[in-house]
């Protein structure tokens, strides 16, 4: 971070994140909405599948392209814009619904918008992922990681409870139309905020030589490389017990809206206590320590979800299975901004982005009917047992534990250069 951005930087990275919790309630509402629209109305893994990939695939296709407009040009009008398009498409999906008479019909329309919702967060995640580590100075890094895991886990937790009230008392429009109401207050809000300046200096080579560029510093870097692989598997494997997680809850327990808004808030209370975790505890002192222990744990609770009859001891992993998410998610994130040159932020965010929206639909595409052939606990069991593998390849690769154990000296020393200097990050 710019020293003349040194004054103040605490306002201004707490409006950011305030402005991207409001357009996520409204995003995350909408989308729990779609998802459990298709599985009370259809009970089909194959179409709650097809939804999931709907709203993932486009963004695969598109976040690395969004990584490199990221660093060409400037990263709030891009948020702004891709919440705008997104705003954009939900509403004319409510003016359509009226005119849409028969139910494949409507479900085909909703997988059409959910197209358009899936470009526009293309294009807005890793451009708000790079805004962080532009607000933020290094050596506070985690701790805003964790307090934005948080303010999203908040957002999450209150989002389905919203969603199901909303299902319970109205209609599907009046659900989209708060994904409009949202979007439009984060954007003002968002356009209150200056940004420090970002080097664009890349804005005369084309979009494809920067991604080119970008994909050649992301794999020659041996830890940058191996996160985002990391990543990558660790969505794949957690579709079963994370995103297929109502369709069991159906099957097993109970076929309501309020038994599908439990499992969705209990899951995000765990994040959101993992992210007061990690924004208070900051993790082990090796980042690479910190990611091993919560693919273990996340990989166990997978297999304790999937060996579980009773719905409250369902409800009691699924909290602690949300911490262990958070504990990932904010390792990797936070190892990527430390390592990752200012200059190639958006694309390795982007690059992130295409392993999470590639892998999820890739998990869905397999385990959505799979899970109509085969019973869904198994899948579950199955892939938390892949995840405790993944988990110790991750703990015992030297190569991996000494590149991470560098990084954070690294990051300690330019700490206390700074502080020798006496430049003050609080």
């Amino acid at each position: 971070m710019d020293d003349t951005q040194h004054t103040g930087w605490q306002k201004r990275i707490l409006l950011f994140l305030t402005s991207q919790c409001i357009t996520l309630f409204g995003s995350t509402l909408v989308q729990m909405a779609l998802v459990w629209y298709a599985t009370m109305q259809t009970s089909s893994g194959a179409w709650v599948a097809a939804f999931t990939v709907c709203s993932y695939l486009p963004q695969f296709l598109i976040s690395f392209v969004g990584g490199v407009w990221a660093d060409r040009y400037h990263r709030k009008k891009l948020i702004i814009g891709a919440d705008m398009l997104i705003a954009f498409a939900t509403f004319i999906m409510v003016l359509a619904i009226p005119h849409l008479s028969s139910e494949p019909t409507l479900l085909g329309g909703l997988l059409v918008m959910s197209v358009i919702r899936s470009l526009g967060a293309g294009i807005q995640t890793p451009a708000v992922n790079a805004v962080i580590p532009q607000l933020v100075p290094e050596d506070q890094l985690m701790r805003y990681n964790g307090i934005n895991a948080t303010m999203q886990s908040i957002v999450n937790f209150a989002a389905p409870a919203a969603a199901g009230a909303v299902f319970a008392i109205s209609t599907l429009q009046t659900t989209l139309m708060i994904d409009i109401v949202t979007a439009i207050l984060g954007t003002l809000l968002l356009s209150c905020l200056v940004l420090p300046k970002q080097n664009t200096s890349t804005r005369k080579a084309s979009v494809l030589s920067d991604m080119k560029i970008g994909i050649k510093y992301a794999f020659s870097d041996k830890l940058i490389g191996k996160l985002l692989i990391i990543y990558g598997l660790f969505t794949f494997f957690c579709v079963p017990a994370g995103y297929l997680a109502g369709l069991l809850v159906r099957r097993v327990f109970g076929d309501t809206y309020w038994y599908l808004t439990a499992v969705e808030v209990v899951g995000f209370a765990g994040m959101m206590a993992g992210g007061v975790v990690m924004s208070t505890w900051g993790g082990f002192k090796s980042r690479g320590k910190t990611l091993s222990v919560g693919l273990l744990a996340f990989g166990s609770f997978a297999i304790g979800m999937g060996l579980s009859q009773n719905f409250i001891l369902y409800l009691s992993l699924m909290v602690f299975y949300g911490v262990a998410l958070t504990m990932v998610q904010t390792a990797i994130t936070t190892m990527l901004q430390e390592k990752t040159d200012t200059s190639m932020q958006g694309r390795v965010f982007g690059l992130l982005g295409t392993m999470y929206s590639g892998f999820l639909p890739i998990g869905m595409a397999m385990f959505g009917p799979l899970a109509d052939i085969l019973p869904l606990q198994w899948i579950m069991i199955g892939s938390g047992i892949a995840l405790i593998i993944i988990s110790g390849v991750t703990y015992f690769n030297r190569e991996l534990k000494a590149i991470q154990m560098e990084t954070t000296a690294q990051r300690d020393n330019k700490k206390t250069v700074v502080l020798a200097a006496g430049y003050l990050c609080a």
